[in-house]
Formats: C-alpha cells, structure tokens, sequence
C-alpha cells in the first residue's frame, strides 16, 4: 500500500490504460497491491497483479467492501458499472511500474540506491540512522527491493523529501535493468557479492554483470576495491569510491580493526588523514555494512566528530516485528527498533490481521521528523491511526503530547518510558493486542518486558514469513481450484494456535483442521472464522461442535447415528459433516465395504450435509509403499464415487497429505490436507530445499562450573567424567519436551558456533553440556535446533519422527512470533 494523489483520469493516461470514464473526478490516494491490506477504501486504486495467486480473483470482495478503483488486464471480464472505474491495461505489473517512473520523475534531490548480496537493508537502515539529521529522507521499506517493491518505495517520495535511498533485490538476469529505469539513481551502494541466488545466473560474473546495471547512469559508485577489481571490465564509466582492508590504493584504507568489550574501532586512512570510528557491534557483517557507511558520509564531507558520534549509537536493524503472549491475555507486537510513517504501515498493516483480541492499541514515541515539518507528519500519523480502526493510543514524548489535539481516538500522553511505566495499571490493558513501535532512544524494549508472561528463558521461535512461504510452496503445487486444508491441531503441531490459524485465515486457506472439538472453540473464540473440521469427535463434544459451527469427521455408524439425533434435538438442517473412509489405515473411517450401508442412512436425510469425503495414506512419504499407496488411492476413488454419485450436490474429496501433494495423481481431486510440510519439515524427497524452517528452540547457560576428573554429572551418576571438564547447565529438560533420550552425548546442541553434547541424563528442567574447547559464560544462547540443526536429524538420532520432536514442546516454552 502507498499514498498518491492523482486523479483517475491521469493514471490511466499515464500508464496507457484504456478506461472506462465511470467517476471522472475520483481522486486517488491510496494504491494497494494486496487485497489483505486494505485500509480505508475511499479513493483506493487496486492494481490486480498476477502472481501465485491472482488478484483479480480479489475483486469482487473489494468492491463489496468499498473500494471503487482497479487496474486490471485485458483477460478480466469487466461488467461496467457507473460506479466502478476500470483502466485496463496490457500488463499491470508494468502499468505500476510506469506509474512508478512517473513519479520519480517529479523529483530532482538525490536518490541511493542500494545492490549486492547482503547487507543491503542493514546499510540503508544505518544510512538513515547516520543521515536523518541532514536530510529529510524517504527510504525503502523493510525489504521492498522487488519488482514489485521498488516502485511501492519511489511512489513514497514527497516534496518534504531531500534524499531518497532505495534497495533493490534481483534473484535472476533481466530484472535490474528494469529496476534502473524506474529508480533513475544519482549514487549506487554496491554491498558485496555473496551466494544469495546464485541458482538464477550461470555465473558469479553474470550476477555482478546484472547487479552493475543500476550503475550504468550514476554519479558515484561506492564499492569495494576488490570486487571492483575483479569485475573491473564490467564496471561503468562513473566515479568509483572504494574501500579496502588490504589494499591502500582504495579511498578509504582500513589500517587497524581493534575488537574490545563489545565494540570495534576501526581505523582508516581517507585522502591521506588519518581517521577512526568505534561502533557498538562485534561480527564481521556489521563492521564490513559500517565501513560501508562510512564511505558515503565521508564522501559527502561530514564532520569527523559528528561520524565519531553518530556511529557509536548506531542501532541494530529490527528485521522483524516480534508477536508474543502478555499479561492480562494481551497481545503483544513489538517493533520498537525504529519508527517512520511508512514502517509504521506495515505494522498496523500485520496488527490488523489480529483477531484474538477485539481491541487493538498502539504505544507510540515521537517521530523521528523537525519541528518545521512536525504538524504535517503528525496530521499523517493520525489519519493513519483512524483509517486502520485503531481503538485508543499512547504517546510517549513531548513533541507527540505537542500535537495531541490532531487525534481524535482514545488517547493518553506521557513525557517518558519510565513515566508510563510508573503511572499504568497493566490490567487496564487486558484482553488488547497492543502494537509497541518507536523510536530506539526511547527503549520501549522496556515497555515490552512489562508486558511480557514471565516465564523461563526457554523459547520456540516462530516465523510467521516461513509459514507463508512454505504454503504459497505447496500452493504452486496445486490447481489454483483445488482447496487447501491445513491442520492446526496439536497445538499447530507445537507452533501455537490462534497465532498460526490467524494467520492462515489472514491468507485465505479454505479449511482448518483440528483433533478435538475444544481445540476449535478456542480457535472461534480468538476469532477465527473459517470452516474447521473436527477429526476426533466425541458424543460429549457435540453441543460445542454445533453451537460454534465446527463440522464433524463421521467415521463410524455409531458417531454417526448420535450425531443424527443431535442435529434432529436442535432442529439443524444441512448441518456439515466430512466422511471418513478407511482405504488401508485402520485406525478410523468406514470400510469400503459399509459404503451401500452408509448410503442408505445418509440419502434424503435433511439434517446433514456430506461437505467432503476424504480418507488417510498410511505411507505416502515412503517409496518401498508405493503399490500400497497406489491400491489405497483406487479404493478411495471407487468408494467416493459411489457416495457423491447419490446425491445432487457437489461434495469434496481429499486424500492428498503433505507428502502425497507431491503427486499429481492423489493432488489431483477437490481438495488437499496440508500438514507438517507447512512447518518446514520435508518428509519428500521431491521439495528438497522448497521449504523454509519454521522454528528455532533456544535457551540459555544459568551456570558454568568445572568437574574433576572422576566425579559424575546428573542422576544415575550415568555423566562420567573422565578428565577434567568444564559443563554448562541450560535450561530445559524432559519438561519442556527434551526428551531424555538425548541423555549421554546423544543430544548436541550448538554454542557460540560449536556443537556441546549433553553430559548425563536429562533432568525435569535442565540438562547438562560438555564445554570441551568452546568458550562461553552464563546467560549465553543456546540453540537446540534451528535451519542448520536439523530437527528431522535431531528425531532420527533418538529414533523418531520429526512430529514427534516438535508437538511435544511444552506449552511452558514461551512462543514468540517473527513477521518481516
């Protein structure tokens, strides 16, 4: 989403779009891309991109809920309306893009634009960090460095504007070309060149070739010495800014690099003065994105003690926004790193897609803008606040407290952190989702912690950005008719409930599954809305099924049969029911023998309705069962066809698990059932590297002591100590789900880059590490498994299954969730 301000007529003139003239003065000052964000739908244009999904299958939805304006592809079957304005054009991606360069156009300041392999977001949100009290500056949001988000971020520029600094992203030749023309940059920040989408280009050479074409019309490039000597045949004909750690011909020469307590100073040599700076950051990539940074403000002749000053508070760039359980059944969403209007969009953007909690707050700090611009940008904030249904707000500062008048919702003000702090009553807070976002000096990392469940210091890591991921993945694998189910139960297979339904809803799957009725009364009552089948249903269960409109597995004749006479007590007609056939399992359904049998209870009955039939694969994920798995997959078909044949309304099937989306012949029905593959773990050989891992289970050291040699560790005397050794003591055990089969050097987990065994039996609550040649001190961070500690490799050390590793994390083990 971004602002514009343009009237219909001229977008469509400027993107060369035919239109239909329906509201020749509707002004337009939103553009939306994704149908999920919209805000206020007065003066909305929606362009209908193309992509795994198509948008223009969102359209009707939109106009239902107001939006009025839409760029759309010759291929959309328009049907006219008077109130309906339609620009058709060849291409919509493209249509926003010309808008896009358009735009740019009406602006002549600066503008950076960012490339390379890594690093890219760090070096534009330190740019800013180092640059805001200079210029009034317009960035690239979070990551939007696509082709997509290039032209969202230059259709933010303004007059207030004196610097723009764009990131951009390619993942394959073509793509930067396109990019250059829409951005038009007067310096390029080269970054480096590393292996991030190699797999798109034949060759490193080729990469670089591409990534150098946002140059080819710039001033200044700054870039590193070496890699601009490596590729220097493909540099263009502009300035070259270099630095180098060992070569002195660069602009800048770092001498000295001195790492101390926690910071590193480096220093340098910049046309023959010796200069130095000292940054609160230890490891390689901060100091390389800082000596990047570095260059362009020496370049741009900023005092050396204002350097000195404003690298040494550099702060680190929150990627992501934090979702975690608080006090008083609050939600917290915690992006409290940095604070602009157009991060802030995004924020609200994900604050909204909460629906656990009615009311949604904000806890804001002042703006990073001037006096002399601070009414306009405050106006801005509370218009914002308004159009995303904001219930109340605090502001924390003096210049926010200034411009109170402006918001017209619940409001409360306070000077500092610490007065809020010391004034609230945190149950006047209950059952809110809160969004905490502002500036870094104002530490609401404090705020957060107030709000926090204390608990111990144990946490699964979730990432919200890997789920979607991996179900767009499984998406691309199916017909874009066929429905996807995704199950949810068990916790979400350790990962959370309403956190990962609600996400799932906010991203439109058709059905959720749960094992038992409570679980999906936990989820209506969180707010989610979509249909959940029940698939262990109980007689004792039924009144909760109906009365929160779940839908029951039938599986048995005698389920069956009390669950008739239920719907018949309360009177319900065409109550939805999924039948459950048993091909081979053996665990549940009804055998393809009863199917003549069910039919005669199920036809013409009007208090239920067959919504699907479905059955269970006892081993789709294993080669040696193919010819079983073959036989199942026909006696579903045989079973099933004869069941929806009876009746004169469509019904679904579905048999397809995770392992069997993979297969086009199982896919291949109405409906799929989408499992632990939508967590990350590949239980398939065919997507191998597809998915992205989902969550990360860390803890921390609570204490380091040395044992002699021959003296034991833990119960059982089994930890036996045969020199001298130093152990750590972390905190989980068989309580938060480590199972005490990773007693005795088993279990590994890794430690400031290393991997320590477990010393010993595994206690209630923590176990033990062998520190042998790894340094480390209390409170260090411990990861038990993560994307390099395979969690499939974890349970097949302990012979068991993936499922098994990650639904048994204690509910003790707080969640915490990541969104990008």
């Amino acid at each position: 989403m971004t602002n514009h301000n343009k009237k219909i007529g001229e977008i469509a003139k400027i993107i060369n779009g035919s239109w239909n003239n329906a509201m020749p003065e509707e002004r337009i000052y939103t553009l939306l891309t994704d149908s999920r964000l919209l805000g206020n739908p007065n003066g909305t244009l929606f362009f209908a991109l193309s992509g795994r999904v198509n948008g223009e299958l969102f359209i009707p939805d939109l106009i239902s809920k107001g939006v009025k304006n839409f760029v759309v592809s010759k291929k959309y079957p328009i049907q006219f309306s008077e109130n309906i304005n339609f620009i058709v054009v060849e291409n919509v991606l493209q249509s926003l893009q010309i808008l896009a360069t358009n735009h740019r156009n009406l602006f002549s300041y600066p503008v950076i634009a960012i490339c390379g392999s890594n690093g890219k977001t760090i070096v534009k949100d330190w740019l800013y960090q180092l640059l805001s009290n200079h210029f009034n500056i317009i960035r690239s949001p979070k990551s939007y460095n696509s082709q997509i988000g290039v032209p969202l971020s230059i259709l933010q520029m303004g007059i207030e504007n004196d610097l723009a600094i764009i990131e951009t992203g390619i993942s394959r030749a073509a793509e930067m070309n396109l990019l250059e023309k829409i951005i038009q940059p007067d310096w390029i920040i080269f970054t480096n060149l590393g292996s991030a989408h190699d797999d798109g280009f034949e060759s490193r050479e080729e990469k670089f070739k591409e990534k150098i074409q946002l140059a080819k019309q710039a001033n200044k490039l700054f870039i590193n010495l070496e890699i601009s000597k490596e590729f220097k045949s493909k540099l263009p004909k502009n300035e070259i800014i270099t630095w180098s750690k060992i070569n002195s011909e660069s602009n800048l020469y770092l001498e000295k690099i001195t790492i101390k307590n926690g910071k590193t100073q480096i220093n340098g040599i910049w046309k023959n003065l010796k200069k130095s700076i000292e940054i609160p950051f230890t490891d390689a990539a901060s100091i390389e994105n800082a000596v990047t940074c570095w260059l362009v403000l020496l370049d741009l002749s900023i005092k050396d003690e204002i350097i000195s000053k404003s690298m040494l508070r550099l702060q680190g760039v929150a990627m992501r926004l934090q979702q975690l359980n608080g006090i008083y059944n609050t939600t917290i969403i915690n992006d409290g790193y940095n604070f602009d209007l157009e991060s802030l969009k995004i924020a609200l953007d994900f604050l909204g897609q909460q629906q656990q909690n009615k009311v949604k707050s904000v806890i804001l700090s002042d703006l990073p803008v001037s006096e002399k611009s601070a009414l306009d940008y405050y106006s801005k904030l509370s218009s914002l606040l308004n159009s995303s249904k904001i219930n109340s707000m605090i502001g924390i500062g003096n210049q926010i407290r200034e411009y109170s008048y402006l918001f017209t919702i619940t409001k409360n003000f306070y000077s500092t952190t610490q007065d809020f702090i010391n004034q609230i009553k945190p149950y006047e807070f209950a059952n809110q989702t809160i969004l905490i976002k502002g500036q870094r000096i104002f530490e609401f990392e404090k705020i957060s912690k107030f709000f926090e469940q204390k608990t111990h210091q144990t946490v699964l890591e979730i990432n919200l950005n890997s789920i979607v991921h991996n179900l767009n993945y499984y998406r691309s694998q199916v017909s874009a008719t066929t429905k996807i189910m995704v199950m949810v139960k068990a916790f979400s297979y350790g990962s959370g409930s309403y956190e990962i339904a609600n996400l799932l809803q906010f991203h439109r799957v058709d059905y959720l599954a749960v094992a038992y009725a409570d679980e999906g009364v936990s989820l209506r009552k969180a707010g989610i809305t979509l249909p959940i089948m029940v698939i262990s249903p109980d007689e004792n269960s039924f009144d909760a099924i109906i009365e929160n409109d779940l839908e029951p597995e039938i599986f048995s004749f005698g389920i069956l049969e009390k669950f008739l006479q239920k719907v018949k007590d309360v009177a319900k007609l065409d109550y939805p029911i999924h039948i459950k056939i048993d091909t081979g399992m053996h665990r549940l359904g009804f055998e393809p023998k009863e199917i003549d049998e069910l039919l005669k209870v199920l036809k013409d009955n009007k208090h239920i309705k067959l919504k699907s039939i479905f059955s269970h694969f006892a081993a789709s994920d294993d080669e040696k069962h193919l010819e079983f798995t073959h036989h199942q997959f026909e006696e579903f078909l045989q079973s099933s066809s004869k069941l929806c044949s009876a009746f004169d309304y469509k019904i679904m099937r579905h048999m397809a698990n995770t392992a069997g989306i993979d297969h086009l012949e199982y896919k291949n029905l109405e409906m799929v059932r989408l499992g632990i593959g939508l967590y990350g773990i590949e239980n398939s050989k065919k997507n191998t590297g597809k998915l992205q891992t989902v969550a990360t289970l860390k803890t921390t050291i609570a204490q380091i002591r040395t044992v002699a040699k021959g003296e034991t560790v833990g119960y059982g005397r089994k930890g036996i100590v045969k020199e001298e050794m130093k152990i750590a003591v972390v905190k989980i055990g068989y309580a938060d789900g480590y199972s005490r089969l990773f007693s005795n050097g088993i279990g590994k987990m890794r430690l400031n880059g290393k991997l320590a065994p477990v010393i010993g039996s595994v206690c209630m609550d923590m176990c033990m590490l062998e520190l042998t040649d790894i340094e480390a001190k209390e409170g260090d961070e411990v990861i038990i498994f993560d994307e390099s500690l395979d969690v499939t490799n974890l349970a097949e050390s302990i012979g068991t299954i993936p499922y098994e590793i990650i639904s048994t994390i204690s509910q003790r083990v707080k969640r915490i969730y990541y969104y990008e």
